[in-house]
């Protein structure tokens, strides 16, 4: 039998059991008993942010940069709340998180209590699983579901909701081995019969495309990924959420597809005849208007969730299974004596990629383009800091010019598209990280909308630096106000602080940059701090983030092109 303990000692233990060694969180009346048991507890550190719903991002960058299960904790109520939108971009992009909230007493449930809210109810739709916990006897096989569920098949945020009464009774500990739920078998390999498929669409093609989705970062098959590609030969894509899956430096590499995406990546699916695509649920960012979507290409879709699988795009070929494991076996499968000659096929997109370059307007002056901030930081990083951007023209920058190479190096809000992501993203990517470069690209809009977290970065000494790009309003709204609102700047335009200042009163560094010719310097300066720094880079206020699809066009009906 085990030994008898507090429900709260019961979460911490169960946590260790799963190797937790990071929680983000907050303190508040419901969860007293949880953190009373996590004091002085050498085992697991602790950080305290300045909201929720820094927490929550935090540990989702934790889980992003590492491929592990992030913690956060919060109380009921507004504490609980305060993490939805956290979760919600957790869910949709499918990061691994267990975020575990205060509940007033069982016997209040229901009763308009202080600090009461239907975390259930509120996080059905936006978490993969939520648990109330009402019987300290179901606690520890709640949370070893809970992280099982979270880390398996496609993952996703859990959320466990535990009653203050739950977490001061006591029961007898015991951690389960293993975990069996009859109605949750995630397939993990393809079906053979759709293997063989796939690899006579494969020896037919004269025109393929790989579309390299987050599910390759999330299975860890960048390697089987990259040996696929290279062995048919075919020329590949990566979504926002599949950056670094596959290495922007290799000749077969194509950029991002979508709405701002390369015309040469674009051109390429419009043209195609077979589209591969690995884990990515073709969301309309990237597909535009779907009538015109690869309009003559069979398509095979890899991807572990089914539901995913002609939801949005009608597929010939699907394969239900882990990227890696699916990868895997086309992979053996393949004979190379069977493939077709494409040479033709690259040939064509060589000639796209000299006709229509990913490239801005490097002339004006002294004046500080965006663009050329980010190709600085990537080349005096040598494109191997982790990024973490906020959501906007510099989250698109930032995808188009760094060259990613690797995977767990880009961190972004994909599906919710959250501002206010990044900052406290990239210190919880610092935290899993330390010895890594981490570098938060922002716009002046987004980095206010979690500000307050400098003060975790002095409190706990995290060195990540802040890159903000200033361009005084809140910047892709603005754009679409620009060309299609004849610049009718509405509530777009911000008289923002000193950053410098405030980042001065947190005890972080801070400077300014006006020039060009500041700019190389600059950013030496802040990647050889072995401090936090906030660096205020005024950037061409009209600048706009091209090429670009209009909403509801077709990808290949790209708008814009040199800035």
């Amino acid at each position: 039998m085990g030994k008898k303990l507090k429900g709260s000692q019961i979460i911490i233990e169960s946590l260790k059991k799963e190797g937790v060694e990071v929680i983000f969180g907050y303190p508040g009346g419901s969860v007293i008993p949880f953190f009373d048991s996590l004091y002085g507890d050498k085992a697991i550190k602790f950080y305290l942010p300045r909201h929720e719903q820094g927490a929550v991002h935090m540990a989702d960058g934790y889980a992003r940069s590492t491929g592990k299960v992030g913690v956060c904790v919060a109380t009921s109520g507004p504490g609980a709340t305060n993490l939805t939108t956290g979760i919600a971009t957790a869910y949709m992009d499918s990061i691994p998180l267990v975020a575990i909230t205060g509940q007033v007493k069982t016997s209040l449930i229901g009763n308009d209590a202080f600090q009461e809210a239907d975390v259930i109810g509120v996080t059905r739709s936006i978490s993969k699983h939520n648990y109330l916990v009402k019987d300290i006897k179901d606690l520890a096989q709640t949370i070893k579901e809970a992280f099982y569920l979270a880390s398996t098949g496609r993952p996703g945020p859990v959320v466990i909701d535990l009653p203050v009464d739950v977490q001061m009774q006591e029961a007898e500990f015991e951690y389960p081995e293993k975990v069996n739920l009859r109605s949750y078998k995630p397939t993990l390999f393809g079906h053979p019969g759709q293997i063989k498929k796939a690899l006579k669409f494969i020896y037919k093609a004269k025109k393929p495309v790989v579309i390299a989705g987050g599910g390759i970062i999330t299975s860890r098959a960048n390697k089987e990924a990259t040996e696929f590609a290279k062995k048919i030969n075919a020329p590949v894509t990566a979504t926002l959420m599949g950056l670094g899956g596959f290495p922007a430096r290799d000749q077969l590499y194509l950029g991002m597809p979508g709405m701002h995406g390369t015309v040469y990546a674009n051109m390429a699916i419009t043209e195609a005849d077979l589209l591969i695509s690995i884990g990515c649920r073709f969301d309309d960012r990237i597909t535009g208007k779907v009538k015109g979507f690869a309009p003559e290409a069979k398509i095979i879709h890899i991807d572990i969730d089914p539901t995913s699988i002609s939801k949005n795009i009608k597929v010939d070929v699907p394969i239900v299974g882990d990227a890696k494991n699916v990868l895997g076996q086309l992979t053996q499968e393949i004979d190379k004596k069977n493939l077709p000659q494409i040479s033709s096929w690259h040939k064509k997109i060589k000639a796209w990629k000299s006709k229509y370059p990913l490239t801005y307007n490097k002339g004006k002056k002294d004046r500080i383009m965006p663009q050329y901030i980010i190709e600085e930081i990537c080349r005096q990083t040598k494109g191997k800091a982790i990024i973490a951007t906020e959501v906007g023209q510099n989250q698109m920058w930032a995808a188009q010019f760094y060259k990613f190479n690797q995977p767990h190096h880009f961190l972004s809000s994909g599906g919710l598209g959250t501002m206010g992501y990044g900052f406290p993203a990239a210190i919880g990517a610092k935290v899993a990280n330390p010895k890594k470069e981490v570098v938060v690209i922002a716009g002046d809009g987004s980095f206010q909308m979690n500000i307050q977290e400098l003060a975790t970065l002095t409190t706990y000494g995290i060195a990540v630096k802040v890159i903000i790009l200033n361009n005084n309003c809140l910047g892709m709204v603005r754009q679409w106000q620009e060309i299609f609102y004849q610049r009718r700047y509405s509530a777009t335009p911000l008289k923002n602080p000193d950053f410098v200042k405030v980042a001065q009163g947190y005890g972080v560094k801070g400077l300014r940059v006006k020039k060009k010719s500041s700019v190389k310097k600059a950013i030496k300066e802040i990647l050889e701090s072995k401090e936090s720094v906030v660096a205020d880079f005024w950037i061409e206020e009209e600048e706009n983030v091209f090429p670009m699809v209009p909403a509801g066009e077709a990808i290949n009906r790209m708008i814009g092109g040199m800035a």
